[in-house]
């Protein structure tokens, strides 16, 4: 069952609401202790905070926190030049044992918000159990202090999207394994994503046939998910997007380099399923 949609708050509004009550197994995590050791962290990772974005259900019993975050020491040049991808850092925590603390390190598209978060890269749940505080604090530096690695492996991604084409009849198939299959998107998301195939919102600089585009049509259908489903949505949409699409084209397309009789290499891309090469024999 998913939850009512969440609105925007504040951070004052989160700190102000009162902790719960459960038994003695449960250990509570305040979102104040949340966002103080995520903020301190990042400073003192040498990260400078963009912009800050807050949401939560009724009476934040469960929240979110969503930072746009740029390494303000770093030495990568093309994390220097990137003006289309911005680095994010995100966390969800819960009162009401919905849930548990989950967060990672991701990317956001500078023109309209969307999010990027891999599920396979180092991000972290955990129960409110035992030392689950000190275990989150831990957490919280480990995936701050490795943020470029994977903000780069991000950025890689992107472009690999970039290089995938995606006819609208392939659009659609997908969508349809998004919201039936995975069960990642709901009927509400499927009808933002349909209008936005036809008329994006925004220009992600690539055709409609594109993967690039196609990605950020969901995941601009995606902050309609809550706070306690956002984080892993966004995950199981990005995991689903490179393993089902980018790879299954990589897959199916080797690269074969041929000698000629000149003494020059010839590359030829060929889509296996479909093609194969015949080469006579030659009897010198």
């Amino acid at each position: 069952m998913r939850y009512k949609r969440a609105v925007e708050t504040t951070q004052n509004y989160l700190e102000s609401q009162p902790l719960p009550k459960h038994g003695k197994s449960y250990t509570v995590i305040s979102h104040k202790q949340v966002i103080d050791d995520t903020k301190n962290l990042l400073k003192n990772s040498g990260f400078t905070i963009r912009k800050e974005l807050y949401r939560a259900n009724m009476n934040a019993n469960v929240a979110q926190g969503i930072y746009h975050i740029y390494p303000s020491q770093t030495t990568d040049e093309d994390i220097s030049k990137e003006r289309e991808l911005g680095m994010m850092f995100a966390w969800t925590n819960s009162y009401d044992k919905s849930t548990r603390f989950q967060c990672a390190i991701g990317a956001y598209v500078m023109v309209c918000n969307n999010g990027m978060v891999a599920g396979d890269m180092m991000n972290f749940k955990r129960k409110h159990t035992g030392s689950a505080g000190h275990d989150i604090k831990m957490q919280l530096s480990n995936q701050i202090k490795n943020g470029e690695v994977h903000y780069s492996r991000i950025l890689k991604d992107r472009d690999a999207l970039k290089s995938t084409l995606l006819s609208k009849t392939e659009q659609a198939a997908l969508v349809g394994r998004l919201f039936i299959d995975e069960e990642i998107i709901t009927s509400s998301q499927v009808s933002i994503i349909k209008k936005e195939i036809n008329k994006p919102s925004y220009d992600y600089l690539t055709d409609n046939d594109n993967a690039w585009s196609f990605y950020n049509h969901v995941t601009h259908a995606l902050k309609l998910s809550t706070p306690r489903d956002w984080l892993q949505d966004s995950q199981n949409f990005h995991d689903f997007m490179m393993s089902d699409v980018v790879n299954n084209q990589t897959t199916n397309t080797e690269k074969w380099e041929l000698i000629g009789i000149d003494g020059q290499t010839i590359e030829v891309d060929e889509e296996l399923e479909k093609q194969s090469i015949i080469i006579d024999e030659c009897i010198l």
